[in-house]
């Protein structure tokens, strides 16, 4: 079980010392400022401002910085997307963000998929037999309409989505399938982050979030979101088996173990 484990372990440092050398060529570039996740919402906008001065100079070293981060952290299933999906937001504008990490987004999560099916099948039913157990028997339940199932995971998660990207290749989930269940299935909530860090970069002051623009931007951005969650929800109804709430249960209460 643990022959493999050295390797993963190569692997893992191999690309976090590309994505560090990235970085600290972006440092050292015309912007000159400190590279850093954004706390708040000035600090968004210093560090669009910084991508931006740095694009003038290096656009294609800039988009690789990103997308390498991007990809590393859905690979290795490290938290931070959704922070990223901001910066994109508030650096490329909504619509070219929302594609560009909609399409990370399912790259990043068919590399974890096959680095998973490759190095961690054995370790995962080792350490969470339980979990790996239920879903496999959910899968199998809704094999007929697999790829709405996965859209349901996608939208009403069921698991976490790092748990249902590294467990996939045990679940025999086929991975084309797998690939477009998470590009279709984590537009909305791609969507919601690059709305979001776009009106962030263009507030001057806390005033302007309550601002009627601002508001019905947001209220707009959330009804749009909700729409493709309300189409599946409404067809999980009708054809998905998804009526085991005490297991459903069992799997959310582990999310943060």
């Amino acid at each position: 079980m643990w022959r493999r484990l050295p390797a993963l372990l190569l692997l893992f440092a191999a690309a976090t010392a590309a994505l560090w050398a990235l970085s600290a060529r972006l440092g050292a570039g015309p912007a000159g400022r400190a590279l850093r996740f954004p706390a708040d919402a000035a600090e968004l906008r210093d560090l669009a401002a910084a991508l931006r001065d740095f694009q003038r100079h290096h656009r294609g070293a800039a988009v690789a910085l990103f997308c390498a981060a991007y990809l590393y952290k859905q690979s290795f299933a490290i938290p931070g997307s959704g922070v990223l999906n901001v910066v994109a937001g508030a650096l490329f504008g909504p619509w070219a963000a929302l594609a560009l990490c909609s399409a990370l987004t399912a790259v990043g999560a068919t590399l974890c998929y096959l680095l998973a099916g490759a190095f961690g099948k054995q370790l995962l039913v080792h350490y969470f037999p339980e979990r790996v157990a239920l879903l496999q028997r959910k899968v199998e339940e809704n094999r007929s309409c697999l790829f709405f199932f996965l859209l349901f995971l996608r939208l009403f998660p069921m698991t976490p989505n790092w748990f249902l990207n590294i467990s996939a290749p045990i679940l025999n989930i086929p991975l084309s399938q797998f690939f477009f269940s998470v590009l279709i299935g984590l537009t909305p909530y791609n969507f919601i982050c690059v709305q979001t860090g776009a009106i962030l970069s263009e507030l001057t002051s806390l005033d302007a979030i309550f601002s009627w623009d601002t508001v019905l931007k947001l209220f707009a951005m959330a009804v749009a979101a909700l729409i493709p969650g309300v189409l599946i929800k409404k067809y999980s109804k009708k054809h998905l088996k998804l009526d085991d709430n005490k297991h459903a249960l069992v799997l959310n209460s582990k999310k943060n173990s």
